[in-house]
């Protein structure tokens, strides 16, 4: 097992993730030490398994929430703790096998060399990705590049990313929002705003079907009017910051 690290850990949220949740952590240890699960009200029984596995494991930390309140919810407690106990960085990923457990070391790499950036994984699909979900996104990454004036944000809504724990806790304790599905790509725009430059690395991405394991809490309808009306709110505090933004472009 790797050596473990004082400053940057893995955090994984975690909502009924289906039979890939041992697999996921269990590839996120071999390849990381600290790892951090926050269990986010999960009612599938991955719980008290991941519970059993952090006993025999001293590297694995599980965080278990009463209620689901929201991926975003749920790493703002796993940043909070993280931030009381000295850890700076961390690392977010799905629980259900979708993100490379193998490049949390090069991840990690980058942040280190760079710890004031975020380093957002850009997406790699493989034939079998759902052709709705990768066009799909594409409408959110305009946005998101609009509303940081191009500051050269890959993709708006890859949860694979090494975020600076400092500044994410501060704009998220000032905003009601970032805390369901909405979290990935506000948290890209509200840090660029904050003048945390992103870094982009290449990063392959698996969709799983019903048959293989996967899990999806993805709801068409209402996820997208969710990203609307964050967009929609992030388009009016992008006009307001618009001379701010221009002038440290130019600068």
């Amino acid at each position: 097992m790797p050596e473990a690290s004082s400053t940057h850990l893995v955090l994984i949220p975690s909502y009924n993730p289906g039979p890939k949740v041992e697999e996921t952590v269990r590839a996120a240890r071999a390849q990381w030490s600290p790892v951090w699960v926050v269990v986010d009200g999960s009612t599938d029984g991955s719980a008290e398994r991941l519970q059993a596995m952090a006993a025999e494991d001293p590297g694995l930390n599980v965080i278990c929430l009463p209620e689901n309140r929201g991926k975003g919810a749920a790493v703002l407690e796993g940043v909070t703790r993280a931030a009381a106990q000295g850890y700076t960085h961390a690392l977010t990923m799905d629980s259900d096998g979708q993100h490379p457990a193998d490049l949390i070391p090069r991840f990690m790499a980058v942040s280190q060399a760079d710890p004031a950036a975020m380093v957002l994984g850009k997406p790699v699909f493989d034939a079998d990705a759902p052709a709705l979900r990768v066009n799909g996104r594409k409408v959110s990454n305009g946005w998101a590049n609009l509303e940081t004036l191009w500051m050269g944000v890959g993709d708006s809504l890859y949860g694979f990313r090494v975020y600076p724990i400092a500044p994410l806790k501060a704009i998220m304790g000032r905003s009601r929002w970032m805390r369901r599905f909405d979290f990935d790509p506000e948290a890209v725009v509200r840090l660029c705003w904050a003048g945390v430059k992103p870094v982009n690395v290449d990063a392959p991405v698996r969709y799983f079907r019903a048959d293989e394991g996967g899990v999806s809490h993805f709801k068409y309808l209402r996820d997208n009017v969710l990203l609307t009306w964050m967009h929609t709110r992030l388009f009016l505090g992008f006009l307001v910051r618009l001379p701010l933004l221009l002038l440290r472009r130019l600068g």
